[in-house]
This record gives C-alpha cells, structure tokens and sequence, in this order.
C-alpha cells in the first residue's frame, strides 16, 4: 500500500478491486434469481464509478430529488427509482421528468399525486412503501418498522380506504439493516401475512435495502433460495436495493496523527474527524478498524484516537499498535466508502476530506478535493 504516503490527508480512498468484487458477487444473485438490484445511492454516491456499477446493477435508486438528478444524470442507462416519506409539488414535477419508478410513503401521498402522475408523457411506474411491522433491528434510529415510525404504511392505515391504492404497479418495503439472508426469510411471510392479499394485483415487490450480500459470511444460497421461491409462488418482478453491499469494505479514509498528548490514557489527535468525517461512529455507535491496529491492550502499545474539533466526544476509538503513535504517522481507516462520504459536514469549518479512486493497476487518482469555499457556501 505505497500510494498512503502519496495522498494528502484527511482523505477517501476508493478501491475499484475490491468494488468489483462486491459487484460480481451482486451479479451473480441477479443470475441467480432474475431479480433486478439497484444502487441505494444513500450510502454510496461516488458518481465517478457510477460508469462502472452501470454495467453490473440495473440501476439506482435515491431518496430525494438531488439524489434522484445524480442517478439520472450519471446512470442513465439505469432504472431510476425514488422513494420519499412526503414529496413537495415543485419536487414531483422534476421526479417524473427523471424517474422510472416512484415509491409513496402512503395511498394518501399517491392519491395526491396520482392525476398528475397519470397525465406526465413518461411513463412512470409506482409503488407503496408497506410495513410490515415486523423487524429483527435492535436500534430504533435505524429501524423502520418500529412502534411510531413514520416509514410505511401499516395494513390498517392501508386498508382505511383501498381506493386510494387504486392504479399502483408494486410495493415495497424496507425492514433491514446490515443483516443476513435469514432474517429476510423471516420477514417475507410477516409481509405475505398482511398484504398478500394485493400481490395478484401488482407487478413487482421491492425487498428494499439492508441486505448485506457481499459480506464473508453471508447466506447466498439463502438469499437465493428465498427471492426465487417467492417470484414461482407470486409471478413478480423483484427488486433489492443495497447500498452498503455495493461498496463494503470498498474504502479507507487516510489521516495523520497532528499530535500526542496523555490524560489517563495515551491520546492523540488526528486531521480525521469522527464527527465531521464518519459521523456513523457516533450515531451507530460503532469503533472502525484501523490497519495494522488492534483492540485495547491487545498490542504493546494501546491509544485513544480523536479528531481535531471542539467536540468532547469526537473521539474514534480505543485501539492498540506494536509502537506509540508520534506526530507525522498515517492512520488507515478500513470500510470508508459507505455513508461516511455521503454524511460529513464541515463542522468547525474543519476541512472535508479529498477523494481518491485506487484503480485495478494500483495507481492512486484524485477525484475530488475541497477547500475553504466548499465550506463558505454550504453556509
């Protein structure tokens, strides 16, 4: 890994081997199964390689407009879907000019809106986002179905007035989050419980995201199993939308130790920031690996490492390392090309990182930096 010297930190490095490696894996389910899998652009929206992931996924899909305009501007072979809890006028008139498929959060919001869908010259496929009100996900801010979550519509609210639903061609539901094949062939009958009684009326069921398929110890066979039995029992078009299985483990954030100091522990302070550069560290919460590091006290010498903001808790992780970290040393951070790109901020007007694409040679190319008027105009 010479080319950690050659970046300027801090810094994304996306990896195009092993990016394809989660494609091919991804095109092999699609094989498989005849399903369709799209790129949830809300984990993973480096649009330089969108050329690349064209040629293995069928598409994107987006949670808003701007999200919805990259995939159409950047992927536009693709299918291009979106899905919103609530659209506003202005926003719809742009989504039918660009969408293939537009989900609703309710037959409400697709009886506002159906006339208007109706009459646009592109035809426009549409879909409701159910819930099944079941979930295995144990945190509530990531889990759509739990008690008050306003993702999806419940067969009660569905149920109140059937003629709303009048004219949709699919549903989708979305109950997942970084899990197993197992877990979906739980969900499935909790879905076919409820809204079964529509799946003679529909063309197609999203399974929506939080498959993590290109994990090691993913049930592939599972997966596969599950999504063909349910397209010979219904007849239905399936779509998955992943967004961290596309680029797992496809990137690193590089950062350099700026100095070291002791306060109970050994500290040191880094141009990375967890608040401002990984800010899933400390929604989730969950501690990245580091290359080369280890657990606390697992090797000689063991640090807590931070980001130079004024946040207290700006703080990465405990992790351990055969010698003390001193000022100058790189830090590589593994996993950084899902959601950490699409979620900073320049808080503190702390600097966002540049991006890089490690391409299948080795060579080490900048796709993007960001300076002081990146920050004054997001102001």
């Amino acid at each position: 890994m010479n080319w950690i010297n050659e970046v300027e930190t801090p810094c994304y490095v996306i990896d195009v081997d092993k990016l394809l490696k989660n494609l091919k894996i991804l095109r092999f389910v699609k094989e498989k199964t005849g399903c369709k899998i799209l790129l949830a652009q809300k984990a993973y929206s480096v649009y330089q390689t969108y050329p690349l992931i064209a040629e293995y996924l069928d598409g994107c899909t987006a949670s808003g407009l701007f999200e919805a305009r990259l995939g159409y501007e950047e992927m536009p072979a693709g299918e291009n879907h979106v899905f919103s809890p609530a659209y506003k006028e202005e926003d719809m008139d742009e989504l039918l000019k660009i969408c293939d498929h537009i989900v609703f959060n309710s037959p409400k919001q697709w009886a506002k809106f159906r006339s208007k869908v109706r009459k646009s010259p592109k035809k426009i496929e549409v879909g409701i986002r159910v819930n099944p009100e079941y979930s295995e996900i144990e945190t509530d801010i990531y889990n759509p179905c739990f008690t008050g979550s306003r993702l999806g519509t419940t067969l009660s609210q569905f149920k109140e007035d059937l003629s709303l639903a009048e004219g949709i061609d699919g549903l989708h539901f979305h109950t997942m989050c970084e899990q197993n094949a197992d877990v979906l062939a739980r969900t499935l009958p909790r879905f076919e419980e409820k809204f079964g009684f529509m799946l003679n009326k529909i063309k197609w069921v999203n399974f929506g995201g939080g498959h993590h398929i290109t994990r090691t110890d993913y049930d592939l066979e599972l997966l596969i199993s599950t999504i063909c039995n349910f397209k010979s029992k219904y007849n239905l078009e399936v779509y998955l939308e992943p967004g961290e299985a596309v680029a797992l483990n496809a990137g690193y954030l590089v950062t350099t130790v700026l100095d070291t100091m002791k306060n109970g522990c050994d500290i040191a302070i880094t141009d990375a920031s967890a608040a401002c550069h990984m800010p899933d560290v400390l929604e989730m919460p969950y501690r990245p690996n580091i290359i080369g590091a280890g657990q606390p006290h697992e090797k000689p010498f063991t640090c807590r490492i931070g980001g130079n903001t004024c946040l207290a808790g700006d703080i990465i992780g405990d992790y351990s390392f055969d010698e003390k970290l001193r000022e100058g040393d790189r830090l590589v951070f593994k996993d950084m090309a899902i959601y950490s790109i699409c979620k900073n901020n320049t808080f503190n007007g702390i600097p966002l990182p540049s991006v890089y694409l490690l391409g299948e040679n080795g060579e080490i190319k900048l796709l993007k930096t960001f300076g002081y008027e990146d920050f004054k105009t997001r102001l």
